[in-house]
């Protein structure tokens, strides 16, 4: 017999083959004109869909300029550009922008940077900042329930002060922790009154500075389930929380226990769902006021600079 040597010959592991194969690939004409033309075509989608969020703002502070009308009305009436931005579903700071942008570029073309410009940077950069509304004075007389959703400032490490002026406040001017702690409220609340405020996640600790600073003791919570998820850097965050708080003795005048988790689909940006009202209705019956309200509520006292 013959001896025969027997060579083992292992394959060729799958990554391997699929490197070499991509390695001459990209050697290959038609596949490098491919990709830069397709890395030409993301880069156009990106600056048009940036672009269009500039010309649609500027063309919004154009039509408004142009009305005579609306030009002859806003000289006589302090709250004209807030009143229209209510009506427009958006903010006064928002319209406030885009009337700045036409003001201070006429031509569509004289803006800087042209289309590489985002929206955020041209307010930023280039556009000067609103005055602050003056904060309405508060209402006279003692409430058993307080009611707040206050306008938080995510100034935290997750959420740069730069992207919430440009990102929260197209929605709603914000306030830091220190001047909402600052308000008065505690002259609102009678001997024995309840506090419900809202909070998210990332200002659920800094809630218990602005609980203790009105005159009141944390006690129990609800949670909204929104249902809808939203972005998050941790965890994609979809609810928020209703701290409730006592001054005194403030038991519910109705001993109906609801539950605590509320699963209620989300709507527009920041609104509270007319469920969590109508719960507080049942279990309390004295007065009433919304702090931070942007709208009137039957039997309600309402407080804020968005009505």
């Amino acid at each position: 017999m013959v001896g025969c040597a027997i060579v083992n010959r292992s394959p060729t592991p799958p990554q391997l083959e699929w490197g070499f194969y991509f390695m001459e690939l990209q050697k290959q004409q038609w596949y490098e004109s491919l990709v830069e033309e397709c890395k030409a075509i993301i880069t156009e989608a990106v600056f048009t869909s940036r672009w269009a969020l500039v010309e649609g703002y500027w063309k919004l502070g154009e039509r408004i300029r142009e009305d005579e009308l609306a030009q002859e009305h806003s000289k006589g009436n302090k709250t004209f550009v807030q009143d229209l931005a209510r009506n427009l579903g958006t903010s006064d700071r928002t319209l406030y922008y885009a009337l700045q942008a036409y003001d201070k570029f006429p031509k569509l073309d004289e803006i800087p940077e042209g289309k590489n410009i985002t929206w955020n940077k041209l307010i930023t950069k280039y556009l000067p900042e609103p005055k602050k509304l003056p904060t309405p004075e508060l209402p006279e007389g003692k409430y058993q329930v307080i009611y707040a959703d206050p306008p938080w400032e995510y100034g935290q490490e997750q959420h740069s002060k730069e992207k919430q002026k440009t990102v929260l406040e197209t929605h709603y001017p914000t306030m830091p922790t220190e001047d909402i702690c600052a308000l008065p409220i505690n002259e609102l609340a009678a001997d024995n009154s309840v506090l419900f405020l809202w909070t998210t996640s990332p200002k659920l600790f800094e809630a218990k500075q602005v609980i203790d600073a009105w005159g009141f003791e944390y006690k129990s919570s609800m949670i909204w389930d929104k249902v809808k998820h939203n972005v998050g850097y941790y965890v994609s965050v979809r609810h928020e929380f209703l701290l409730i708080c006592t001054k005194g003795s403030c038991l519910p005048d109705n001993p109906k226990l609801y539950d605590s988790v509320q699963t209620i689909e989300r709507t527009e940006h920041s609104k509270k769902p007319t469920e969590f009202y109508e719960i507080i209705e049942d279990i309390y019956h004295g007065k009433k006021i919304e702090l931070f309200s942007r709208k009137l509520r039957k039997n309600w006292s309402s407080w804020g600079n968005e009505l």
